[in-house]
């Protein structure tokens, strides 16, 4: 890994007058996932999604919405995390708010590109959001609490850059209540669908709150160990401090995430409640078993646990690879979450005739290569960012 980031990214001494070959090559890769992504999206829109799409009338939401909450969990963690330090005034993590700040601006983009493609006429929202908006409507206030807070973000990282911090921090904390907002709503659109017993239930917010924090410390850490390795740079102490202190913090979601995983279980199985049991037991032992125990309890929780504790959050590379099993894990959480809640057919419990004991759903081939545009977008984002702000500079090397 560290002869593979040498050789792609500028070396000691600080960026170098010119990117290496192996470094514009990197952001060309981003960039043509991101054309390709792009060229898939419109012949979506052209051909219809009904032609391109894997999705049906049974399972109407697939890969495309499970990439978007992966990246919009990510982009409000990463503003979350990041503010504890330049908003709420805990030192130990102020070190890391510019490029926490910048990516949860790109994450949030990658959001919004994949969501374009899959609401089929994105022209829509921004166009009749204001002419003709609907409160009482989740969806609604999804897409105006996502537009105020990347809105929020990017001024915030301006101000950032100017070194206005008393400014930033105020456009920060507005982020922040944005962002809860927009991502407690976003919980709530699944979790007020009284049809899909898998997700119907209050605690829906409060768990996608609690996710996107334990997803944004490993970002966090992700994007800074990689960002460190591209500039060719030492950690400064305090920068290292900052990043154990978010190994802890994520050690201690992580807990709460897996209580939160038990009795989600438990409350799915015991009793067999109708509709959540199917649900649940083909995450247990049927169709996504692997996903659910070898991705999301293993990969996403119990290995990156055990990493930080092994490590006791302060071996930084061994974080760095607790992080990526973590993002992959949490991908699958994603995935888990969105599929298998709408696997069970409505009326499951009258045995109708010729109806599936669960429904099925394999994502197509545009809609893969539009996920790996939103990748390719992150990808490009992280390289020209670290190259265009130096490093997102903010202590001392």
């Amino acid at each position: 890994m560290n002869n593979f980031l040498a050789d792609v990214l500028p070396q000691e001494g600080g960026l170098s007058a010119s990117p290496s070959r192996s470094y514009n090559a990197t952001i060309a890769i981003g960039g043509l996932l991101a054309a390709l992504g792009l060229a898939a999206g419109l012949h979506s829109i052209y051909a219809g999604h009904e032609q391109t799409f894997g999705v049906t009338r049974d399972v109407p939401w697939g890969l495309l919405i499970v990439t978007y909450v992966f990246f919009v969990v990510s982009s409000t963690g990463l503003c979350l995390v990041s503010s504890i330090g330049h908003v709420f005034g805990i030192e130990a993590f102020k070190p890391i708010a510019k490029r926490s700040v910048f990516m949860a601006i790109v994450t949030i983009v990658a959001g919004f590109f994949v969501i374009a493609f899959e609401i089929e006429n994105p022209w829509r929202m921004p166009i009749y959001n204001m002419l003709s908006p609907n409160p009482t409507s989740n969806i609604w206030w999804m897409g105006t609490l996502y537009g105020a807070y990347l809105f929020f973000m990017v001024v915030e990282f301006a101000l950032l850059q100017m070194g206005k911090h008393k400014a930033a921090g105020m456009l920060g904390l507005m982020g922040v209540i944005a962002g809860v907002a927009a991502h407690s709503n976003l919980g709530a659109v699944f979790g007020l669908l009284n049809g899909r017993e898998f997700w119907h239930g209050p605690y829906m917010p409060i768990y996608f709150i609690t996710s996107a924090m334990m997803s944004g410390c490993a970002a966090v850490i992700f994007f800074h160990f990689l960002g460190y390795m591209a500039n060719g740079w030492k950690m400064s102490e305090k920068l290292e401090e900052s990043l154990m202190a978010v190994a802890k913090l994520w050690a201690t979601l992580t807990v709460v995430i897996m209580f939160f995983t038990t009795w989600k279980m438990i409350s799915g199985i015991s009793g067999e409640p109708p509709g959540k049991y199917e649900a649940m037991m083909a995450l247990v032992n049927g169709r996504y078993a692997v996903n659910f125990w070898l991705g999301e309890v293993m990969l996403g929780m119990v290995i990156p646990f055990c990493m930080i504790l092994a490590a006791r959050a302060k071996n930084l590379p061994v974080l760095f690879w607790a992080s990526v099993s973590a993002l992959v894990g949490i991908f699958f959480m994603r995935y888990d979450l969105v599929v298998v809640g709408q696997i069970v057919p409505w009326y499951h419990e009258l045995g109708v005739v010729d109806m599936p004991t669960l429904f099925s759903y394999t994502p197509s081939l545009h809609e893969i290569v539009i996920a790996g545009g939103a990748i390719g977008i992150c990808i490009m984002g992280f390289f020209m960012g670290e190259r265009l702000f130096r490093g997102h500079l903010s202590e001392d090397h």
